[in-house]
């Protein structure tokens, strides 16, 4: 149909995402019965060629690993928090064809930490790098007072989060990925690594932790959370409040939470029970 319009997400492994499942509730909840949302399986090396190839019809587009920064050369335009970051996981396509890159990850983090409580600390610790760990870095500007201290693995990526810190204008001090259990320590715990990264660290959790953020969701919780006495927010909350924000550059109108997330859970319950979400 020619009113037709198209959004999808692509990375590479993508069969897990739970961004089909968000969108297209979002869709049905807001009435827009002429919009798509599918998954591409993309790597950086297909990138280009699949960009180009879109047509009239597509509005945005959400991106996983590896393509947040890979996307970067492709665009005309890059929002101020994805230049800042140096990672754009959302494309808007304009009427004109030009495409401008965006970062729903940084707001929806902060609004993932306000929906659990989480307004101000006075500090916090960062597992892992890579994008994910950089908008948290540009995320807790707006929640934290002191300083950020990040665990790692190696130096090239020991470099790269110092130089986002400086970036960004956190004060930050970076670790060794094999004292992460000293984290703990810190009121704000923001774990950006993929599943079973930190699942060692699980029997070292202290009696009374501060909070948590894993943004882990496939497999939940997981071995850290389970272990995590104190406030939890999860990979879910993320991916929601991201895609709230994506739905509403994409569509122009704002993205039903709540629905949003009961697609999700219920998505990720039948998963959890051998069901295809």
């Amino acid at each position: 149909m020619d009113d037709q319009r198209r959004a999808a997400v692509l990375g590479s492994p993508i069969a897990h995402s739970l961004s089909p499942v968000l969108h297209r509730a979002a869709y049905a909840a807001l009435g827009l019965d002429d919009w798509t949302y599918d998954a591409f399986d993309v790597d950086e090396a297909g990138l280009p060629a699949f960009v180009e190839g879109l047509d009239a019809s597509w509005a945005g587009l959400s991106l996983t690993m590896p393509l947040k920064r890979a996307i970067l050369p492709l665009l005309d335009d890059i929002s101020a928090t994805a230049t800042e970051v140096d990672a754009v996981n959302t494309v808007v396509f304009g009427p004109d064809g030009r495409r401008r890159g965006d970062n729903t990850d940084v707001p929806g983090l902060v609004a993932a930490l306000r929906e659990r409580g989480v307004t101000r600390v006075d500090s916090a610790a960062v597992f892992g790098a890579g994008a994910t760990a950089t908008s948290a870095l540009a995320a807790l500007r707006a929640v934290c007072d002191g300083p950020v201290r990040a665990y790692v693995r190696g130096a090239v990526r020991a470099q790269e989060m110092f130089e986002a810190g400086e970036r960004l204008g956190v004060e930050i001090q970076i670790r060794p990925w094999e004292d992460a259990h000293k984290g703990f320590g810190y009121p704000l715990v923001i774990a950006t690594t993929p599943k079973g990264a930190t699942d060692h660290l699980a029997a070292q959790v202290p009696s009374a932790p501060g909070v948590l953020f894993d943004v882990v969701y496939d497999p939940w919780p997981t071995q850290l959370a389970a272990a995590w006495s104190g406030t939890v927010v999860g990979g879910l909350d993320l991916l929601v409040h991201q895609a709230v924000l994506q739905v509403e550059l994409m569509t122009g109108r704002p993205g039903p939470l709540a629905e949003m997330r009961a697609a999700g859970e219920k998505a990720l319950a039948r998963r959890g029970s051998g069901q295809t979400a």
